[in-house]
């Protein structure tokens, strides 16, 4: 059965999953890219970005591979796509992954502002909802028939969907840094009384990964 999942999602010791001042020199934010670098060294990274056969392989690997894996549709909030803000000046922006991005499915773009499905190599087509977390959902479940449902983020785009009951599994990849400022992934929500709850962390090798469901009798 298909189910809504958040995997392989950084986050820093005092709760941050994104850094400050994106821009685009600092996709991330400017400390940002410490939230990732656990998942960087990976084995899985560095082979979808050309890299060969290098990268670590371990737990962080294992689960990082997982993430990619079995995916028949992604949600990503505006942000995730890129840096720029309001209405489309034009079609000119496509990602911040080249011609070919990591996904390989229909991935659902979150906006306020219209814009024409983009056709990316290797299977990835971008398509933009203008009319909220529902829509995008239903339309990125009738994508992906029985596989599973990634939300991408950012954090923004999380809360959304976790206030809103509709996230099935969570993994967290929380990293041993302080970030000081960025933006929380948890502000404003309470977790137990929206029926998450922790089923199991796992210590890897540059993060300990954080396994959060939602309670059945929650759906």
């Amino acid at each position: 059965m298909s189910k809504v999942v958040v995997q392989a999602f950084g986050m820093s010791l005092d709760g941050f999953s994104a850094g400050p001042d994106q821009s685009l020199e600092a996709p991330l934010g400017t400390t940002g890219p410490e939230i990732m670098d656990w998942f960087f060294p990976t084995k899985t990274f560095i082979s979808q970005h050309g890299g060969g056969d290098g990268g670590e392989t371990g737990i962080d690997d294992g689960f990082a591979a997982e993430s990619m894996a079995g995916k028949g549709a992604w949600i990503l909030g505006r942000n995730m796509f890129g840096p720029i803000r309001g209405p489309w000046l034009d079609d000119e922006w496509k990602g911040w992954w080249g011609d070919e991005p990591p996904y390989h499915v229909p991935a659902f773009v979150l906006t306020n502002h219209p814009r024409d499905p983009l056709v990316m190599k290797g299977g990835t087509t971008f398509h933009f909802v203008t009319d909220g977390i529902h829509s995008a959902l239903e339309q990125a479940k009738a994508a992906a028939g029985d596989k599973d449902i990634r939300i991408g983020g950012g954090p923004a785009t999380l809360r959304q969907y976790m206030q809103a009951r509709l996230i099935d599994e969570l993994h967290i990849a929380v990293r041993p840094i302080i970030l000081g400022r960025g933006e929380p992934l948890f502000t404003g929500l309470d977790l137990r009384e929206l029926g998450y709850k922790v089923d199991k962390y796992v210590p890897g090798e540059r993060a300990v990964h954080v396994f959060v469901k939602r309670l059945l009798a929650e759906k």
